[in-house]
């Protein structure tokens, strides 16, 4: 039996999560499957997944050995695709890995075009803020907003992230509008904790050093819709990406303050995993989201942000 079939058969087991659908994924019998997972567990000498009849798992051999075999055929893949007129229709697997507030509002009709665009490609996409280890969970490719702290990992900047502070008019009405950040101390704030309180609350204007004037929070929270939906009830003030209070502030559900405070941009990344060939199709997919998106991308451009 061929060695390379019996990790196709278990990349497939684990991403499917199950030999039905892995064997539907090959085209092969679930029968076989099951014979390849174990000639290569009999080739290695050790257990490579924890079968039950409710539950299939890797074990720690087996989860080393999957990490890898994911790359090893990632490369095979690479090296057919290096050799393939550059004309060719893209396919094959892309996992990329975003945040969950940008997925959902920009980057779903991006996908859908994408895919429309090229019919032999699968996407797997896993959108959450957590920041995932693309290596060793096998990700093609992940975007990330702000400062990279990874310096190992390949990136490419596809636009910028701004910021607006912002609040519901009923807030405004109760509270006052704050003129300068300083006046944020004596306001009710809503923060977003995947981002440090100096950072979140740190503003531009006029000086060389930033101000940072942080307000008495009163709601935390990984996800920024939910926040952006507490500023709406008139909950607190929220600093918030524009990709996520654009179409708020343009139907007069949140209102901005302090627009000569701003705070300053980051930058939007695709990251990839360092070491190894960039498939041609993830290449592509960068490109895709770079023209997609760009330095003044439309939610900017619908609250008259410049560049």
């Amino acid at each position: 039996m061929d060695r390379l079939a019996n990790i196709e058969a278990l990349v497939a087991v684990v991403d499917t999560g199950s030999f039905t659908k892995a064997a539907d994924r090959l085209g092969i019998a679930k029968s076989v499957v099951s014979r390849r997972i174990g000639l290569l567990e009999g080739q290695l000498g050790v257990q490579l997944l924890q079968r039950t009849t409710r539950s299939l798992s890797l074990t720690n051999p087996g989860q080393q050995f999957y990490q890898r075999a994911v790359r090893i055929l990632a490369e095979l893949e690479e090296a057919e695709q290096s050799i393939v007129d550059a004309s060719a229709a893209l396919r094959g697997r892309l996992r990329v890995a975003a945040p969950l507030s940008f997925g959902l509002h920009h980057l779903a009709a991006a996908l859908n075009d994408f895919l429309c665009a090229h019919p032999a490609i699968e996407l797997d996409i896993d959108l959450n803020d957590r920041e995932v280890n693309l290596v060793e969970e096998g990700f093609d490719l992940a975007l990330r907003i702000g400062a990279l702290r990874d310096s190992t990992l390949l990136a490419r900047r596809l636009g910028s992230a701004r910021f607006v502070t912002c609040a519901s008019p009923d807030y405004l009405a109760q509270h006052g509008v704050p003129q300068h950040p300083q006046e944020l101390e004596g306001h009710i704030g809503l923060h977003y904790v995947n981002v440090p309180l100096k950072q979140a609350w740190q503003f531009s204007g006029g000086t060389r050093e930033p101000l940072v004037a942080i307000p008495g929070i009163r709601m935390r929270a990984n996800n920024g819709d939910v926040l952006a939906a507490a500023a709406v009830a008139g909950l607190g003030i929220v600093s918030s990406p524009t990709f996520i209070v654009s179409e708020l502030i343009v139907t007069g559900r949140l209102h901005t303050i302090l627009d000569g405070f701003r705070r300053p941009a980051v930058g939007i990344y695709a990251v990839y995993p360092p070491g190894r060939l960039l498939p041609r199709r993830v290449q592509a997919f960068a490109d895709f989201l770079a023209e997609r998106i760009g330095e003044l991308p439309d939610w900017d451009k619908a609250l008259g942000i410049g560049a």
